[in-house]
């Protein structure tokens, strides 16, 4: 046996029990990873914020709690006053649920002959089985919803924690890692850092001023109507048609479509219309103004990225999606290099003209293959007609049979 083979077999082995040491401590800690990327994402998009009262004499923690302290009193409200609706909403569809029953009773009498009565279905829904099964998993699946919301809240808390130590200790954060690396490459990652607190700063900042522009476009169109919570159902058609592309809008407008038409059937028509129409005002008009300095990506590419960032990270992956791709683009955007386009009509999607091929050209063809028949000339002089291009040479050979065949040389071939 040579001597370097038991020392081989040792580090083939080592090799293999790191790597899958490895893999279960990445498999056990893949939450955790998640979380520490949300925050480093929340952390660039308030950056600009914190910066911009640090470089006022404000500390950089004080600023970083005061932006975290009215994000936090926003979602309060926000939450709050959809849950009120939510439950308002629940509560009278309750409380109106008999007259509805009556009302589908009567129908189906009317039209089936039928003699059905109210306490008869009641009572027969309350002693199905099904009933009971649909109860008895309900209170297990209370226990369970408690055991997410408390999960939910610890990842929240989370979330938070590491995003305030990015945030406000960015500086510290910088110069720590710029001082593992060579001068040459501390400057390339200072600038892909500044170009990702630039890209998602603005991401989020243009998205806050698109949904308050949406959610008071929505909230006139709402009062008018007289659809109760107005004001909530607005704020939610803002936020979620501006941090879901593409769809978001028809998204969001599905909530108020549905406590419109509980008001009235055509309230819920006329919502949809203007959902449709602000749909397209914000797409052509609105959007490119406010992104064309931050997040100037296509729409194509936006829907694509978040599709993928669901794909890799779930819900995650598609709110982090967008600034992700955002700044990847304008990194590379960098270092790629552009050259002038050449003036070539394929490249506005028209065709190039080959010759010979054109409307004017085939119809000279036409008109000298008649001329030709007319006037009685061989097969060789018709030939002759049909590939020239019209002029007074090809006219010259129509009525001289054999003349281009080379029969009156005596060159002619049989």
């Amino acid at each position: 046996m040579p001597r370097w083979l038991p020392r081989a077999m040792v580090l083939a082995l080592a090799l293999v029990a790191v790597f899958q040491l490895g893999s279960w401590a990445f498999h056990q800690l893949t939450g955790l990873l998640i979380n520490i990327l949300i925050a480093f994402f929340l952390a660039l998009a308030i950056e600009p914020a914190v910066s911009w009262m640090a470089s006022r004499g404000m500390r950089r923690g004080l600023g970083t709690g005061l932006v975290f302290l009215a994000v936090m009193v926003a979602s309060a409200g926000f939450v709050t006053l959809l849950g009120s609706m939510l439950a308002g909403q629940i509560i009278t569809m309750v409380e109106s649920f008999p007259e509805y029953l009556d009302s589908v009773i009567n129908w189906i009498n009317t039209h089936f002959k039928t003699e059905l009565r109210r306490v008869d279905v009641q009572e027969g829904v309350l002693r199905s089985d099904w009933l009971r099964t649909y109860v008895r998993n309900s209170a297990t699946g209370v226990l369970d919803v408690s055991a997410q919301v408390l999960g939910g809240l610890f990842q929240l808390l989370t979330i938070t924690l590491f995003a305030f130590y990015f945030a406000a200790d960015g500086p510290r954060l910088r110069r720590g890692l710029c001082s593992v690396l060579p001068p040459a490459r501390q400057a390339e990652v200072l600038r892909a850092w500044e170009i990702a607190v630039n890209k998602t700063g603005g991401y989020i900042y243009s998205r806050g001023l698109m949904a308050l522009v949406s959610g008071v476009a929505h909230y006139i169109v709402l009062q008018v109507l007289g659809v109760p919570y107005a004001p909530v159902l607005a704020a939610w058609v803002g936020l979620v048609s501006q941090f879901i592309p593409t769809i978001g809008t028809y998204l969001a407008g599905a909530l108020p479509m549905l406590i419109a038409f509980t008001v009235d059937p055509w309230y819920a028509l006329w919502v949809l219309v203007f959902v449709v129409i602000y749909q397209q005002f914000e797409n052509y008009l609105l959007q490119p103004k406010l992104t064309s300095r931050t997040v100037d990506i296509h729409p194509a590419v936006a829907f694509g990225s978040v599709i993928a960032g669901t794909a890799l990270l779930g819900a995650v992956g598609a709110l982090i999606a967008i600034p992700a791709v955002a700044t990847l683009q304008a990194f590379l955007g960098a270092y790629v290099k552009r050259y002038d386009v050449t003036d070539d009509p394929r490249v506005h999607g028209h065709r190039r003209p080959v010759p010979g091929t054109g409307l004017v050209t085939r119809a000279r063809r036409v008109w000298g293959r008649l001329r030709a028949a007319e006037s009685g000339a061989g097969p060789g002089a018709v030939a002759v007609a049909g590939s020239g291009s019209g002029s007074g040479s090809e006219e010259s050979s129509v009525g001289q049979p054999g003349a281009s065949s080379g029969e009156g040389s005596g060159q002619g071939r049989p």
